[in-house]
């Protein structure tokens, strides 16, 4: 969860372009971010797929005056309000944006081309109809943040127990990393463009700290767990972190969405 989904990206610039605070240009360079290249097939009224600029502009201008993220998982539709089509192809690349104002949702297809060390990514956005319905099991910002202290201390608690939890060399080194980064810009501030409120850092900051958790104590941390039943109890334990680490993913993004709701 150290690298943030494309559809953040394009949920955080797409609203800091309806607000005005960025132009089409600068929204798609934030969007593309170290990629090669974005389009965007389905845009209505567009036969072919087309650059970013000119498919947010087109979605602006046909009502669009928000966009949402959605992290869907199996059994985990969050974020989503359907149709069945756009849901499956969302859980399929586990991620989305739906769009607030018009029934348009995008999916992002990824692609990559070229020899090792000279690999280039290339993404098409599927645009899709939607179904205008309240996204599944999103929270509030302020739900997220006390979901995610009361999750870190449990999955630490739990980890610890099974002597799992930032074990060894190559977990420490990346945990040093995390905090270097953390401390000196800010890792939710790195990604949520203008606009959107100091809290909703805070949340994906937060919700990043307990991704590096998980990733370190399922790619590093075997410790004591050995057997096939102590790397179940592992997964059990993690499992609902998980859960509430994208339900903050998704309500930091969704915080610009959310604070023009409250008027």
């Amino acid at each position: 969860m150290l690298s943030e989904p494309r559809s953040g990206r394009l949920a955080a610039w797409g609203n800091a372009l309806l607000a005005g605070l960025v132009s089409l240009d600068d929204a798609a360079l934030g969007i593309v971010g170290e990629d090669t290249v974005h389009r965007v097939e389905g845009v209505p009224g567009e036969a072919r797929p087309v650059g970013l600029t000119l498919a947010l502009g087109r979605l602006r201008a046909l009502g669009v005056s928000g966009f949402r993220v959605a992290l869907p998982a199996p059994g985990h539709p969050l974020g989503l309000s359907g149709p069945p089509e756009f849901n499956a192809r969302a859980l399929d690349a586990q991620e989305a944006v739906v769009a607030v104002g018009a029934p348009y949702g995008l999916v992002p297809e990824v692609d990559e081309v070229g020899p090792a060390g000279d690999v280039r990514v290339e993404v098409v956005w599927h645009c899709l109809p939607v179904r205008e319905a309240p996204p599944a099991d999103v929270p509030s910002l302020g739900e997220a943040e006390r979901e995610l202290a009361e999750g870190l201390r449990d999955a630490t608690a739990a980890l610890a127990r099974l002597d799992v939890a930032g074990s060894g060399p190559v977990a420490e080194a990346a945990m040093d990393a995390y905090r270097a980064r953390a401390g000196r810009t800010g890792v939710g501030r790195d990604v949520l463009a203008p606009g959107y409120p100091p809290r909703a850092a805070r949340v994906l900051e937060l919700a990043q700290r307990v991704g590096l958790l998980i990733a370190l104590a399922y790619e590093h941390g075997p410790g004591g767990a050995v057997s096939a039943s102590q790397i179940a109890a592992r997964g059990e334990a993690l499992r609902p972190v998980e859960r509430v680490a994208r339900r903050a993913q998704v309500a930091a993004y969704n915080a610009w969405v959310e604070e023009q709701e409250r008027g």
